[in-house]
């Protein structure tokens, strides 16, 4: 996965936000439009919309951009700095298994996962699926237990990617036709006929889409919250053979030689690009 890009109301507070408690790194700005992220990778891509209007409620778009951490360490410090500098973004926090994952809401009200994965040796799989659950995960005792000295006076020391980015949908089948069906991920797991999760490679999600907030909901007007989101494909030959694949469904594109832009059924805009 690559970068999320969110069209922003109030870029400076949102700027400092990302940067200050999710420990992110301005790696850019170009007048309304900031990147942040860690090392040379882009996370999020702020961009400044304030003739916008917020997201009409249960609505499509982005439910939450996963943040994925390499050491438990980092990701307590990651957390530990969320809490401190804006304890009311903190919505919660689960051990899912496969991941430990802590849960909050940026000022403008764009859902946010900040987690750790276990070692893919310890997933367990059934028939092609993952199993994951939602149990109870302390903050306070992880924070306690992996926060450093070090992470504490450098939290934004280390690397971090976005790991899966999850969409709210009005229909899960609809989903699994799109992203599955034609964009070509494979589906990991599901709940019931409210969530779908899928990936690429074994991974346990890349993308996942739920009904929770957003059942029946419709195409997105243009509003504030999710841009686009960005999937990262090997070579521009992989490129050029899902723009023939999503020809063949019948699927509108946007290809430029370099990226291939669509739109899946409720107007969430992709980009894929080449590593």
């Amino acid at each position: 996965m690559g970068a999320v890009t969110l069209r922003v109301g109030n870029l400076d507070a949102m700027i400092a936000y990302y940067r200050d408690a999710v420990t992110l790194t301005v790696l850019s700005q170009d007048g309304p439009v900031a990147v942040l992220g860690r090392g040379n990778t882009p996370i999020v891509i702020l961009q400044h919309a304030p003739e916008l209007a917020a997201a009409e409620p249960r609505s499509s778009g982005l439910f939450h951009t996963a943040i994925l951490f390499d050491t438990q360490a980092q990701l307590a410090a990651a957390v530990y700095s969320v809490g401190t500098k804006h304890p009311g973004t903190f919505t919660g926090s689960a051990d899912h298994l496969v991941s430990q994952a802590f849960y909050f809401t940026d000022p403008e009200g764009n859902g946010i996962e900040l987690y750790w994965d276990r070692e893919r040796t310890a997933w367990t799989w059934t028939h092609g699926q993952v199993e994951m659950a939602t149990l109870y995960l302390d903050p306070n005792a992880f924070i306690g237990e992996h926060l450093t000295e070090a992470g504490q006076a450098d939290p934004s020391a280390g690397h971090a990617i976005v790991g899966h980015v999850h969409l709210s949908v009005g229909h899960v089948a609809t989903a699994h036709e799109f992203y599955v069906g034609r964009l070509g991920f494979e589906a990991t797991a599901s709940l019931g006929g409210a969530a779908l999760f899928v990936s690429a490679g074994g991974y346990h999600h890349h993308m996942a889409m739920n009904t929770w907030n957003s059942s029946g909901s419709g195409r997105r007007r243009l509003a504030l919250g999710l841009g686009q989101v960005d999937i990262i494909l090997p070579t521009v030959d992989d490129i050029g053979a899902l723009d023939e694949r999503m020809n063949h469904f019948g699927v509108a594109t946007r290809h430029d030689g370099q990226t291939l832009g669509l739109d899946d059924p409720w107007g969430n805009q992709i980009v894929v690009r080449a590593r």
